[in-house]
């Protein structure tokens, strides 16, 4: 007869106590400072988050302080669910993704090196069957992690945008890629360091934007923005994401966490 002691959550919450296991925060600062993707005129941009007091134990409440806040669903490290993007418009909103599919082992790419090199890095198919080569098939609901060391930019907005002459310089997918990951593997998703899911240069792809287009368009979700990839292993990890239950919501900022062991 099995004991409570024995179970896998008994187990998880044994090895947190005593450290075997870490948790890894893979979000940023959320605040008015946050970058926020820039897109050129005449389309109509996301605002930086802004707040608006309500309270500071005074006489609008003298035993409490709060807030509201004006920010946009693809603020900050957030969460893309199918209906952001046109390919996906008769998709889930964020509300309606299924939670097993927030939680998934943590496929880590490391191209950091590369990324330092040349800033405009396109991922291509060979980079996913590089890691298979080395750790083995990619699991089903997987995450898939792009470490770019982007996250060492993310508090200067015009280092983390990196506009030039021609447009934002920025690692990710090239085309091929993006296609892979909509189709290929049985993945939950896709996550990068940087301030969306798709390569500076892809306004310029055919098709545009073509993770947004893959991906989102088959019942795959996106993280932007994320931090301390460079912490987990390439395989091994678990990730946690936890975006609002937004009805109707396109995206929405979330705290995602990495369960790593030690």
């Amino acid at each position: 007869m099995s004991s409570t002691s024995s179970t896998p959550t008994a187990a998880l919450l044994d090895a947190l106590a005593d450290g075997s296991v870490r948790v890894v925060d893979l979000t940023q600062p959320l605040s008015e400072k946050t970058p926020v993707l820039q897109l050129p005129e005449p389309f109509a941009n996301t605002p930086p988050l802004s707040r608006r007091q309500l309270s500071r134990y005074d006489d609008d409440g003298p035993a409490w302080r709060w807030d509201v806040l004006e920010l946009g669903e693809h603020t900050g490290t957030h969460f893309d669910a199918p209906i952001h993007w046109i390919s996906g418009k008769d998709g889930k909103d964020v509300a309606s993704v299924e939670p097993g599919r927030l939680v998934g082992p943590a496929v880590v790419i490391d191209r950091a090196e590369a990324c330092a090199q040349d800033p405009g890095y396109l991922l291509t198919v060979a980079d996913f069957e590089a890691w298979e080569a080395e750790h083995g098939r990619i699991p089903e609901g997987a995450w898939i992690l792009f470490h770019s060391g982007w996250d060492a930019r993310a508090q200067d907005a015009e280092a983390f945008l990196n506009v030039g002459a021609e447009g934002p310089v920025t690692p990710g997918p090239d085309v091929e890629a993006a296609r892979w990951l909509g189709s290929e593997r049985g993945i939950s998703g896709f996550g990068v360091e940087t301030v969306g899911i798709d390569a500076g240069a892809a306004g310029g792809f055919d098709p545009i934007f073509p993770v947004h287009q893959y991906l989102l368009g088959n019942d795959r979700y996106g993280l932007t923005q994320l931090a301390n990839l460079g912490e987990l292993p390439p395989a091994g990890a678990v990730v946690v994401v936890s975006p609002l239950k937004l009805v109707d919501g396109t995206g929405s900022p979330s705290r995602v966490l990495a369960l790593v062991p030690a």
